[in-house]
């Protein structure tokens, strides 16, 4: 009998519950980490010395593409070297350091991924400012709070961003001899044109002037001389991009020194109900991750190499494709960027035909969907071959056969055109950010003759936390074992009925570690809620499985992620939407292996009753609330006041359940406080919102 594999090892025992806190879980590690975790590279202080040392190893190495533009349309990869993007960054750096920014000051970063992006981050790291990305789904309002909350002292942004961000920026004064705001505009691809005569015609320059000490604007295109003497008549130094870069020309800058403990990057989280987060993260975080990333590799006889490729798609706003693009420039790889297009996402991806594709569950969705839509309408015969090469090769990989030696003539015939989908070099697909559906990893670990691993972590965990790992199909619908970086326990939750020292062990996920945040920017008091005793409380409820890898299948807080990885705070939609006169209650549901909500709603017998009689409708109130008009009705109220309280489009309810009986404490949906009890809606309404799903899916 073959022994059971165990991925974990215990470093810490057991405690149970005293002095009125919680029991908890023993402490477990990586068994790769039992004597200790691997430390970074010597010589490597913060993410400028990743950079640096990559430089001196890999200068003629493909570093930042994009995609060129030819007579209109996008041609191949045009590729910058390390040598070159180091060469850029310090004329950035310079220029920056030229206008007075020193280090410790907070730099802001709003656009789509892009070579500047990265080249904007790289002057951040040589020279000590901390990184503040900035992105669209936080809402305007939300860009307008970090910026001051920040106290950001320059921005790197793209054209496109120009109205928006400078409608909203009324941030006062503070320091006017000393304080100033500059912006420095970029394209995020050399196909966007710069109007100039756009800002100063809409008056943007009175706005930023009165607004803020400013000193230069900085656009991307060209500028003429009418344009700069408009700009000079408010005070205003106008600059293009590549005039910016001269800036520092001739001036010599020291870099500073940096420590391991210096802030990296403030990432903003909008994970709450209130104002978004500001999750600081230090060059140590990030080096750990890099350094338990090599080691995990390692013992698969795989790493990543200078030879990889990586397509950088996802938000460098957060963390999880800032920290991926950081290990790859540590391996001298290469990053090729997409359009920002949606639709045209495949064909960019098979035009750089990456070694690496990380994705979020949304994604890795579409493409089963389309995978399956196209083999289902590809005949009789294509149909039932994939389908007996599809089982045969689940069937060997169950008996422990490693993916690519389960069918080899199978993949060569059948399931490689898959793979020349994704460009054809895919050799590791990486989900993370939102649980993937157990059913598409299966699936994808079958047909896509790559490695499908899920990973989680959280940005005050500096992203991974947990991986899977390859050939292991029983991890499939968990997120692997811990990175040999972090320690990790459950702490048990009474109140929702999960038990950290049961046989089955449940519990807030817990973790401790240098890949830690250092807190919340100015924050101290969300800070301590989170980091207790040098641990840092999820909000995510875990159970451990056997072979030590874990399973996410709750969260404490009512606030959960959907399948794009957008955040949903649940109590507060709860409270918008009961604002609504034709409901007397409403319980919303979302999870995270679906994109929208759904929700219960009890309506008010007298408004729904005024309805049916003003619109013909013949019916007593139970009757009317299976009606499907009446549905249609209260949906369309609901929506009206979500839109009226500007609610982002995830937030908006899509399919809607009417309950005449009231939610009551006799069908456990109720504490004696009239608060709901969450699990127990689930567990009653498990059907209707199955059904829901299912109605609203069909309707799209």
């Amino acid at each position: 009998m073959a022994q059971e594999k165990k991925f974990v090892v215990e470093v810490e025992k057991a405690k149970e519950a005293t002095g009125g806190r919680p029991s908890v879980g023993p402490v477990y590690r990586n068994v790769l980490a039992k004597d200790g975790f691997r430390p970074p590279a010597a010589g490597i202080e913060s993410c400028w010395d990743v950079f640096r040392v990559s430089v001196e190893k890999y200068p003629r190495n493909k570093m930042l593409g994009e995609r060129g533009i030819v007579n209109g349309k996008a041609g191949g990869y045009v590729w910058l070297t390390y040598e070159d993007v180091y060469d850029i960054v310090s004329k950035v750096g310079a220029s920056i350091r030229s206008c007075g920014v020193k280090q410790g000051a907070r730099c802001g970063i709003y656009g789509a991924n892009c070579v500047k992006w990265v080249v904007s981050m790289q002057a951040c790291n040589a020279h000590g400012l901390y990184c503040v990305p900035l992105y669209d789904t936080l809402g305007a309002g939300a860009v307008e709070y970090i910026i001051c909350h920040a106290e950001i002292s320059i921005t790197f942004v793209e054209e496109t961003k120009i109205p928006e961000v400078s409608n909203h920026l009324h941030i006062t004064q503070n320091d006017r001899s000393r304080e100033f705001w500059e912006f420095v505009f970029f394209a995020s691809c050399s196909f966007v044109n710069v109007d100039i005569n756009f800002i100063l015609q809409k008056g943007i320059l009175n706005l930023l002037m009165s607004s803020f000490c400013y000193e230069a604007l900085v656009s991307f295109g060209k500028v003429t001389a009418e344009q700069k003497k408009a700009a000079e008549n408010f005070g205003l130094a106008l600059y293009s991009w590549d005039q910016f870069l001269q800036l520092g020309k001739n001036e010599h800058f020291d870099l500073p020194t940096k420590k391991k403990t210096d802030i990296c990057t403030i990432m903003y989280t909008s994970g709450t109900t209130g104002d978004p987060k500001g999750v600081m993260i230090t060059h140590e975080s990030i080096l750990s991750i890099i350094s338990a990333q090599n080691h995990s590799l390692e013992s698969m006889n795989d790493q990543f190499s200078e030879t990889d490729v990586f397509f950088s798609y996802l938000p460098l706003a957060h963390i999880f494709d800032r920290v991926i693009e950081e290990v790859f420039i540590s391996t001298g790889a290469s990053i090729g960027f997409w359009r920002g297009d949606i639709k045209l996402l495949i064909e960019d991806l098979r035009e750089l035909k990456p070694t690496v594709f990380c994705a979020v569950p949304r994604v890795l969705d579409r493409i089963y969907s389309g995978l399956v839509e196209k083999t289902s309408s590809a005949g009789f015969v294509k149909n039932a071959l994939f389908n007996l090469a599809y089982s045969y090769k689940l069937r060997n990989m169950n008996k422990g056969y490693k993916h690519a030696e389960a069918a080899p003539i199978f993949d060569k015939i059948i399931f490689s055109k898959v793979k020349e989908g994704l460009g054809g070099n895919v050799r590791l697909i990486l989900s993370g950010a939102a649980p993937l559906a157990t059913y598409v990893e299966t699936f994808l670990r079958v047909v896509s003759c790559a490695h499908v691993l899920q990973g989680y972590g959280l940005t005050e965990t500096c992203a991974g936390s947990f991986v899977s790992k390859p050939d292991e199909l029983a991890m499939i619908g968990t997120v692997g074992p811990p990175l040999p970086n972090v320690d990790v326990c459950l702490e048990s939750v009474p109140e929702m009925g999960y038990d950290a020292l049961s046989s089955t062990p449940c519990g807030e996920i817990c973790i401790q570690g240098n890949v830690l945040f250092s807190g919340y920017y100015k924050r101290e008091d969300l800070t301590r809620e989170v980091l207790v005793d040098g641990w840092f409380h999820t909000g995510d409820i875990g159970e451990w499985q056997p072979d030590g890898s874990m399973k996410i299948i709750d969260r404490r807080k009512n606030i959960f992620k959907l399948s794009q990885g957008e955040y949903v705070s649940v109590e507060n939609l709860e409270n918008i939407y009961s604002r609504v006169s034709g409901i007397d209650s409403i319980w919303i549901y979302g999870n995270s292996y679906e994109s929208f909500l759904v929700a219960v709603v009890n309506p008010n017998e007298q408004f729904l009753v005024r309805w049916a009689e003003e619109n013909g409708v013949t019916a007593n109130f139970s009757t009317l609330c299976e009606n499907p008009k009446a549905k249609a009705f209260i949906l369309e109220e609901l929506t009206k006041t979500g839109k009226e309280k500007k609610l982002k489009g995830f937030e908006l309810i899509k399919g809607v359940h009417l309950d005449p009986i009231p939610f009551d404490m006799d069908r456990d949906l109720l504490t004696p406080t009239f608060k709901k009890k969450r699990d127990k809606f689930l567990k009653y309404y498990q059907n209707v919102i199955d059904s829901l799903y299912k109605r609203v899916k069909e309707a799209i």
